[in-house]
């Protein structure tokens, strides 16, 4: 008798793609911090727990504009050289006070965003080219305006602000939570939002719709921009010194990978933005988790690259399914 022929198995319910898209960054996260907790020696001290999420407020702020421009089915490789463009500027204009300092710094990074945003929305360069050319020009000319060195900032403003804490909670942290609860609020209350979603699921009937598509595009770079310069701003506080070879690099992977993780896909037509904050705290840990067991830094890039492939694959499943 012939071997009967096995039917092909069944694809993944969608229910259980979804569940995964939308929940899996808080199962991984819990995973991490339980696994910390009983194997890794001295992780559950307070000042080890402050120090980690002192730490992934950099990715977190950065992550919550990328979570914008990747709504819409764009992306943005500039970010890191924001970051370092803000730091470079930061120091140039202390002597005005750190008010203006903090002012000119932001508006460097919304000057980029709008650079963005134009290219993008007037002259529709692709996202990933546009904003690919200013992470290569903003990082030369971060280092042109530098000179090339770090610079130690010494100013008790600034230093509170990177190092200070209010009711015991660091004051990175409360403005965090204040910039995410603003998106959040963009995102599911205002008519932006619903723009946003609906530019990245549809364009062209966005477009047909009567939306202001190019003015909602402008606006999502434009605040990129600007949250990645409050990111240079913050980093640069808590360092105590302007280093743009350094600040913000390679974070652009670091965001889109908490981005597309915590279950706003590549694809557009959607923003998660809890779960934008979870998969910034999931990439900070697995960092913490590799050093902390003296392996190299670049084993956490390889597996955020890992991460990316993974969570794209489960959208790509979810969405065909």
């Amino acid at each position: 008798m012939a071997d009967a022929v096995r039917a092909p198995a069944p694809r993944p319910r969608p229910a259980a793609l979804r569940r995964l898209s939308d929940h899996g960054v808080h199962v991984a996260v819990a995973v991490l911090l339980v696994g910390n907790l009983l194997f890794t020696a001295n992780f559950a001290t307070l000042a080890n727990l402050r120090l980690q999420l002192v730490q992934v407020v950099p990715i977190a702020i950065v992550a919550l504009g990328m979570a914008l421009v990747v709504a819409t089915r764009g992306i943005d490789l500039s970010v890191g050289s924001v970051m370092a463009l803000s730091a470079a500027v930061l120091p140039l204009y202390l002597g005005y006070g750190p008010g203006p300092a903090v002012v000119v710094a932001l508006a460097v990074g919304g000057l980029v965003g709008l650079v963005n945003g134009v290219a993008v929305a007037v002259f529709g360069v692709q996202p990933i080219i546009a904003t690919l050319a200013l992470l290569v020009a903003g990082r030369a000319l971060a280092l042109v305006l530098a000179d090339g060195r770090l610079v130690e900032i010494f100013d008790p403003t600034l230093g509170w602000i990177g190092n200070g804490s209010a009711a015991g909670v660091p004051v990175t942290l409360l403005v965090t939570g204040a910039l995410g609860v603003v998106v959040a609020v963009l995102v599911r209350r205002a008519a932006f939002g619903r723009r946003v979603v609906a530019i990245g699921g549809n364009r062209t009937a966005a477009t047909m719709a009567g939306l202001p598509v190019r003015r909602t595009l402008l606006a999502v770079y434009v605040l990129s921009g600007l949250l990645a310069a409050v990111a240079g701003v913050v980093n640069t506080a808590r360092l105590g010194a302007s280093d743009p070879s350094f600040v913000g690099l390679l974070i652009e992977l670091s965001a889109i990978t908490a981005v597309v993780i915590g279950g706003t896909p590549l694809a557009g037509g959607r923003v998660r933005v809890l779960g934008t904050l979870m998969g910034a705290l999931l990439m900070q840990l697995i960092t913490a988790t590799i050093i902390q067991n003296d392996l190299p830094d670049s084993v956490a890039r390889m597996v955020q690259a890992v991460i990316i492939v993974v969570a794209v694959f489960i959208q790509r499943e979810r969405g065909g399914s």
